[in-house]
Order: structure tokens, then sequence, then C-alpha cells
């Protein structure tokens, strides 16, 4: 059988929220606020479900999961991540993901971060944490932002849209 190998991308941003818990890769981070969402707001397990969906032609994690759908509220998003990843019409073959951040500092936590993505995917995962040099909405410590890429590999034809 021939496979095809596909790359998505993918980016999800919330803003912080008192009474929320900080929630990255499934990994609980010690923190003074949380992000907003309807989920438990994990940017980075969101950006990686994007980037799957993407690279494999599946729409975007709105369409699987919608806020609007009182079924996914305070999901745990390493458990949609999981379902997306059982879904894909391949295997996933690993991921990137940049964490943008003032705070907290995020580096102490990353290991555990590539842990619970990688256990939920199946694959290696590379995850790296930066600022945004004091610049903008995450600058001024409103929120956090994840890019994340992934590759996987499809058989021939597989491909969605």
């Amino acid at each position: 059988m021939t496979t095809v190998p596909r790359v998505g991308i993918g980016y999800d941003s919330h803003r912080f929220a008192a009474g929320r818990r900080l929630v990255l890769g499934g990994v609980e981070i010690p923190a003074e606020r949380g992000l907003e969402g309807h989920s438990d707001a994990d940017v980075a397990a969101h950006a990686l479900t994007d980037a799957l969906l993407g690279a494999a032609g599946m729409g975007d994690i709105g369409e699987h999961f919608p806020p609007s759908d009182g079924r996914w509220r305070d999901a745990d998003s390493i458990e949609l991540l999981s379902a997306v990843v059982e879904r894909l019409p391949g295997r996933a073959l690993n991921a990137d993901l940049t964490l943008i951040a003032e705070a907290p500092q995020l580096g102490p936590h990353r290991a555990e971060i590539e842990g619970g993505l990688a256990a939920a995917l199946g694959a290696p995962v590379s995850v790296k944490a930066t600022t945004n040099e004091g610049m903008g909405w995450i600058g001024r410590g409103e929120g956090i932002a994840c890019i994340a890429v992934a590759m996987v590999e499809l058989s021939a034809g597989q491909p969605g849209r």
C-alpha cells in the first residue's frame, strides 16, 4: 500500500481568566490564573489537534467539537486530541509545538508536556516555549498562544478535502 506524508499547521490562543486551571498538553501548570475557554482551554492540545486535522484534510477542531455543543463544556482536551488521533485515516509521525507566553515560565514543564502530548499522539512530540518580548496581548500577559506542526502518513487516496 502506498502512503503519502502530509503536514498540517495548527494555532490556538486563549486569554487568562481567574478561577481556572492552567492546563497545557494535559499537564496542570501551577499559576495564578488559567485559560478561559469552553473546554479546559489547553492551547497546546488544541493547536496540535488542528494540525492533525489539517494534515488529514479533516477540517478543524471547531467542526468536530463545537463550543455550541454542551457535551464539550470543560472537556479534557487530551481526550479530544486522542479522539482525533483515532479518526485519522493513517498515523501521526511526529509533531512540533511552540508555546508563546510571558508567564508563567513554561520551560521547567516542557518534558512533561511533551510526554502527555506524545502519549495521546502515539508519536514523538517536541515542545518549545518562548515569550513575545513584551509585545502585544501576549507580551502584556493577557494570555497564551501555541503554534503546532504535525506530520501524518496517510494511505494514498485517503486525504480528506
